[in-house]
This record gives structure tokens, sequence and C-alpha cells, in this order.
């Protein structure tokens, strides 16, 4: 068993920056692709980024390419995802995942184990 509790979340002006944390308990994250996810409300959960459980490689949708950038601490038991010029489209609870398995990248109906979500919220 896995427990992923996010946090660094919170309320931040369009252009702005958060890094969101994923700790995770019970299990180390070292054999397990990690990644974010991302619901809006009334929207579907969408793939926002993932890192092998090597950490060697990544991938993010084309919406965040270029803005976001994940990373994993497997000493720490920590995935982080750095989130730069924010937009207000960008607004959503930000869900950590864990993935087993050779699947790559992540995808929703193949995710593990499942945080609770933070709330990333970016005002114009």
């Amino acid at each position: 068993q896995v427990q992923l509790v996010e946090s660094g979340g919170g309320l931040v002006q369009a252009g702005g920056s958060l890094r969101l944390s994923c700790a995770a308990s019970g299990r180390g994250l070292g054999i397990y692709n990690m990644g974010w996810f991302r619901q809006a409300s009334g929207e579907e959960r969408e793939f926002v980024a993932a890192i092998r459980y090597t950490g060697g490689d990544t991938s993010y949708p084309d919406s965040v390419k270029g803005r976001f950038t994940i990373s994993r601490d497997n000493a720490k038991n920590t995935v982080y995802l750095q989130m730069n010029s924010l937009k207000p489209e960008d607004t959503a609870v930000y869900y950590c995942a864990a993935q087993y398995g050779s699947l790559w990248p992540l995808e929703k109906s193949a995710i593990g184990y499942w945080g609770k979500g933070t709330l990333v919220t970016v005002s114009s």
C-alpha cells in the first residue's frame, strides 16, 4: 500500500509560480512511475506530467510543456511539480498518482494509487 499526500497548492496570480509536492508513505516510490493529473470543476481528470521510476524520462501534454517540470527524489519518497507561467486555465485540483508497471506515460485506468488532491487557483 502507498499513501500519497499532496501539498503546495494555493492562490497565485497569472504568470506566477507554484511548486507542488507529493509525499509517499507506506512503501517506497522507487518502483513506481509517478505523475500528476488535474481536474477542473465540471471537467474530466487530465494528465499533466509523468516521470519514470528511474527519473530518466518525463512526459507532458502540450498544454503545460515548457511551463511545468516534474521531478522526484526517491530517497525522500517525494515527487514535485514545478509550475511556472501559470494561466487561469491551470486552475484545478491537482492529484498525485503512482503507477506500477511498464505502461508509459501514465493512464488514468492504470493508476494504482491516488492522492486526495491539492487546489491550485490562478487569478487573472
